[in-house]
């Protein structure tokens, strides 16, 4: 149906590097830690996105909803941290620490699974994966190939060697080709004068 050359790759699902995922999963831990949690739902925000669960999307929206009310606590509470009350500043920062333990330990799981299970595809040409044959070659090149293989058989060493025949001349074999040729031309042309006399 796609004609000869190779078969179309299938789209596969491009797992990145390890180098590429500790990369962004440190960025998304430390943007976690360094806003106090205000920033957390971006690590759940990549996993949501990367493993496309209704779970991961329902907990995206938890953690935003969480960020929201820290944030609306905090701008609550006054500015003198002598007039905030012992409750308020311990209840900021049991909210701030269950969030940033919560984030990034769930996410740092999440994520860490998701790759685990998807795990890296194997190269072809492995035991595994061996390469799929192309179509064409596989029914019309590989009988030729066959045939074509080349045979090279060990030399006898108990038998003399012997010398090719060589073929005759080309010119000798033209020029007798031609004087055949003259003599049929010749007797067509007496055919042809004797038939036109009578």
């Amino acid at each position: 149906m796609h004609g000869y050359g190779p078969m179309p790759q299938q789209p596969t699902t491009s797992r990145p590097s390890p180098a590429t995922l500790t990369t962004v999963r440190v960025i998304l831990v430390a943007l976690t830690v360094l806003s106090c949690g205000l920033l957390g739902w971006a690590p759940m925000l990549r996993l949501a996105i990367v493993t496309r669960k209704p779970r991961d999307w329902v907990l995206l929206g938890v953690v935003i909803a969480l960020n929201i009310g820290l944030f609306a606590f905090i701008m609550a509470t006054p500015d003198d941290p002598d007039a905030m009350s012992d409750a308020a500043a311990l209840l900021m920062m049991v909210w701030i620490a269950g969030l940033l333990a919560g984030v990034i330990t769930y996410y740092l799981y999440a994520e860490i699974r998701h790759y685990s299970t998807l795990g890296a595809p194997a190269p072809y040409g492995t035991p595994d994966h061996p390469a799929p044959p192309l179509p064409y070659q596989q029914h019309h090149l590989a009988p030729l190939q066959l045939r074509q293989a080349p045979q090279h058989q060990q030399p006898n060493p108990y038998t003399a060697p012997t010398t090719p025949a060589t073929p005759a001349p080309a010119p000798r074999r033209l020029d007798q080709v031609r004087a055949e040729l003259d003599e049929l031309s010749d007797y067509l042309r007496k055919e042809n004068r004797d038939g036109e006399g009578r």
